[in-house]
């Protein structure tokens, strides 16, 4: 198998690992890092976390040259070539980080940049924050990842060749630069030029006792500033209408919010339901989940309340389509990668 080695990967890793237990940058197995040593592309592969780049391999050997031929050749559905044995896959990014011709790139779902992403005026965000003076900046509107995100992304550097920031609405941000001090320095700024203030949090105990509803039994979310979605009125009441908003939330909490007025309306909703939902939100008690409900869809609930906490009162949202929701639930590459997380 092809080994990475030197400086260039220690800095990566220890990058990594740093920003995978920061929640405002990176959420359970979302992100991606690369970088170019030769003509080899390493890739964070799916499904796994950043955080864990110091303790295992979490990056993959991909042949360079091959897939900035098929890109050049508009071949953008062109599998990315493993080098070497590998169990497993690169990520379902990969060719983004092959049309940046930086020596390392970082994509991130950073909360401070995605809370504004996901707004109707982002366009007007960007020009206030300064950034497009300090940075050549390219912008593309949502697509789905992988290849119509890549095309969408090809078309905008074509604009912009000197672009080393990527916003990509309802979705993150790509940035490349020459190391990962370089990578590092432009995120920060990012970070700090959009910073928002959050909603405060309310004084209301989180709950303790589970909830019993027929045959399904739901837990209390032990993070306790979770349960603001259902006891903060203004976040609760966006939930109906401004629940998927971005790619990872949709593929791992799924198309809707399952919100309820009172427990007996949860008995009764759950009496009708073809299925029983994982998560449940009642409104004014907190938010409840079956025992399945795992660490990586947890750790994307918070980069939900994150997000949402830190829009304005007089904020348009722009949400998925009901379209662009399909496309996201029924792609196997994405059920492979919850498979992989945790």
């Amino acid at each position: 198998m092809t080994q990475a080695s030197g400086h260039l990967r220690d800095a990566v890793v220890a990058y990594c690992t740093r920003a995978g237990a920061d929640p405002l940058l990176v959420q359970g197995a979302g992100g991606n890092v690369s970088w170019k040593e030769g003509d080899t592309l390493w890739i964070k592969a799916s499904g796994t976390w950043l955080a864990d780049a110091s303790q295992r391999d979490i990056f993959v050997p991909v042949n360079l040259p091959h897939l900035q031929q098929e890109l050049a050749a508009g071949r953008h559905e062109s599998k990315p070539q493993v080098k070497g044995e590998h169990a497993l896959r690169p990520s379902i990014e990969t060719v983004l980080h092959a049309l940046m011709p930086h020596k390392v790139v970082v994509h991130l779902h950073a909360i401070e940049v995605l809370a504004h992403l996901v707004r109707e005026d982002f366009t007007e965000s960007l020009r206030r924050s300064g950034l497009q003076d300090a940075f050549d900046c390219a912008v593309v509107d949502y697509h789905k990842p992988g290849v119509a995100l890549a095309r969408a992304v090809q078309a905008a550097l074509a604009q912009t060749p000197s672009a080393r920031v990527v916003f990509m609405r309802n979705h993150g941000v790509v940035v490349g630069g020459d190391d990962v001090d370089d990578v590092e320095r432009v995120i920060q700024e990012l970070s700090e030029r959009f910073k928002t203030v959050p909603l405060a949090r309310a004084g209301q105990a989180a709950p303790t006792e589970p909830l019993v509803v027929g045959d399904a039994a739901y837990l209390p979310l032990e993070e306790p500033g979770l349960h603001q979605l259902a006891t903060e009125p203004i976040l609760y009441s966006r939930m109906g209408d401004a629940w998927a908003l971005y790619p990872d939330h949709v593929v791992f909490l799924g198309a809707r919010a399952s919100l309820h007025a009172t427990v007996p309306a949860l008995t009764q909703a759950l009496a009708q339901a073809d299925a029983v939902p994982e998560l449940v939100f009642v409104q004014g008690l907190g938010v409840f989940a079956r025992e399945s409900f795992s660490v990586a869809k947890t750790a994307q609930l918070r980069c939900y309340l994150d997000v949402l906490a830190r829009q304005p009162a007089d904020a348009v949202i722009r949400s998925l389509s009901m379209d662009q929701i399909a496309e996201l639930l029924n792609w196997d590459a994405e059920r492979y990668r919850q498979a992989m997380a945790k």
